[in-house]
């Protein structure tokens, strides 16, 4: 149990003692750690509800916290108007040093989401379309989102959700027909992908002339029923390279592969169609949706929601009802207990609207659904231009950052081994600790500047930190300077930062709020970089080697969040 949790157990036996209850207990660390290593309000909040002064019952349950002889707090005391503080141990501090050396990569790993099934569903780009920024801040928070569940216990499993049909494909196809003569039948899959892009792009200009808007149409039908060989060819071989494409980016955002695949599960619109409209049709004759204007919908202000259309007026079925047949699916694939559906938030309105469609036909599931709404990713104006001129694809905004780191590495004279890859995966962190340390439904800035930089609030700056705690325990290793504890020093603020890593990866995982996690990191690098120039940690001197196992404890907390933030921790820069 978590030091945290350990003192909210004995807070709420303290305040039975009294003969009071308290439904949640606020423990909050003290900007001033000479006021504590924690500092709770519930006396404040009890005095009010009880009509009791809050100094004076905060007096009597530091009477009856003392009692409960807790071995890892030295002191208890009341302070200001009634908040009671608490100050750790020396020897609690150095034993959580311990057990980071001995957990390493599993420090901090928790059992809250023990025995349960959870199903992220992140990214999905859609074939014949460019993977943007959009789709690339969806990973960012899908892929952190997933690690957080897994480090709490949980069995995970992450999904794609891609539309392969509908009128996006036909627009690129019709603009494949109108520019044969551009297509890179040998070129790299790069190449394809980016005639697919301007295909698709050219269609879309041309679709407001009403007759090219027909063709599309009587294109988009031929897709589905697969009845002209040469579009049938055009459709599988443009699926198939953005697919494949599509994997070569989850490979460098990092994540892991699963039998050469970034997902467990990957599910398609041509897939779920057919059955989300067959339920519709079934809810239909049930009364929960209704007919409208030849198309069927479902009446959502009768729900306090909105009406929107699952059938349109041709026959096929919307987004809506693929979505309402696609969370069926996914339980028979995998019996989630908790489902995560991560998006951009201009989807929040129809994505309640879909829940609670959801909740008259899979009650069940659309209990264990959750819906996590997005900001967006913008960029400064001027800093650059797609390449399509419509839209900013997510690899154009990575080479550029990394291009500038490398510009970085290279004036700094530093000697790196594999220079692209380490660039390549500064460039990629810098991007995703600028999504992750914003509340993930706020708008995120990139700004190149500030998000690139070596030093301040970023993520260079903190896989920085993380390598020179490799390089410190490098010069260590060639000086003969082995880690121990035998020469402990009195506990300074970097002790007292590290042992909070569990509660607050505990937090952000219980939150689905990985900013968290980044502002904690944030503070740990800068306290131990400040730490790092008052003290020489590698000498001939007695407490070195407790110096060295400092360093050793923070490199290894700074890898293990950066790894729930999705960030490569390189270890040399």
């Amino acid at each position: 149990m978590i030091i945290s949790d350990v003192l909210r157990e004995k807070i709420a036996q303290a305040v039975g003692v009294l003969g009071l209850t308290v439904e949640e207990i606020n423990l909050d660390h003290p900007t001033d750690l000479a006021l504590g290593d924690y500092a709770t309000n519930v006396a404040l909040t009890l005095g009010k509800k009880n009509n009791r002064q809050p100094k004076d019952l905060a007096a009597e349950m530091v009477i009856e916290l003392t009692k409960l002889d807790i071995p890892e707090v030295a002191k208890i005391e009341v302070a200001g108007p009634g908040f009671i503080n608490f100050y750790l141990t020396a020897d609690f501090l150095q034993k959580e040093i311990g057990e980071i050396l001995n957990k390493k990569d599993d420090y901090g790993r928790g059992e809250e989401s023990a025995g349960k099934k959870v199903m992220v569903e992140y990214t999905d780009p859609n074939p014949f379309k460019l993977f943007h920024i959009g789709h690339l801040m969806t990973n960012v928070i899908g892929e952190s989102i997933a690690r957080l569940y897994d480090f709490s216990g949980a069995e995970v499993k992450r999904a794609c959700y891609q539309g392969d049909v509908g009128m996006h494909v036909a627009r690129t196809i019709w603009g494949i027909l109108h520019l044969e003569e551009q297509m890179p039948e040998a070129g790299t899959l790069s190449d394809k992908v980016a005639y697919l892009g301007r295909a698709y792009a050219f269609g879309s200009k041309q679709v407001e002339d009403e007759s090219v808007k027909k063709d599309m149409q009587a294109l988009n039908k031929q897709i589905y029923e697969r009845t002209d060989e040469k579009i049938n060819k055009i459709y599988d071989d443009g699926r198939a390279w953005s697919l494949d494409y599509f994997e070569t980016v989850y490979r460098r955002l990092g994540m892991e592969e699963k039998e050469g695949k970034g997902f467990d599960f990957y599910f398609f619109e041509s897939e779920v169609a057919g059955f989300g409209k067959e339920l519709v049709l079934e809810w239909l004759a049930k009364g929960i949706f209704a007919k409208s204007d030849g198309a069927i919908v479902f009446p959502g202000e009768i729900y306090g929601a909105h009406t929107r259309v699952f059938i349109n007026s041709e026959g096929l079925p919307t987004y809506e009802a693929k979505e309402l047949g696609l969370c069926k699916i996914k339980h028979d694939k995998f019996p989630y207990d908790i489902s995560i559906v991560v998006t951009g938030n201009e989807i929040n309105d129809y994505f309640q609207v879909l829940l609670k469609a959801m909740n008259l036909v899979f009650p069940e599931l659309a209990s264990k659904t959750k819906h996590l709404g997005h900001g967006m990713l913008r960029l400064p104006s001027g800093k650059m231009s797609s390449r399509t001129g419509e839209v900013i694809v997510a690899e154009d905004i990575i080479d550029q950052a990394k291009e500038v780191i490398v510009a970085k590495m290279k004036e700094g004279e530093r000697e790196i081994i594999d220079l692209e890859r380490v660039a390549d995966e500064i460039a990629v962190g810098a991007i995703k600790h600028s999504i992750l340390k914003q509340d993930i439904g706020k708008d995120v800035i990139f700004d190149f500047d500030k998000s690139l930089s070596f030093a301040g609030n970023s993520g260079p700056y903190l896989q920085y930190t993380f390598a020179r705690t490799q390089s410190i325990l490098d010069k260590a290793e060639k000086e003969g300077v082995a880690g121990d504890m035998k020469n402990a020093e009195e506990p300074s603020v970097l002790e007292k930062m590290l042992y909070r890593f569990p509660e607050v990866a505990a937090r952000a995982g219980e939150e689905l709020a990985p900013h968290h996690l980044a502002t904690y990191l944030y503070e740990l690098a800068s306290t131990f970089n400040g730490y790092y120039a008052d003290h020489q940690i590698v000498t001939k001197e007695p407490e070195s080697s407790y110096r060295v196992v400092l360093a050793t404890a923070v490199g290894q907390i700074l890898k293990n969040g950066l790894t729930l933030l999705g960030i490569k921790a390189p270890m040399k820069m």
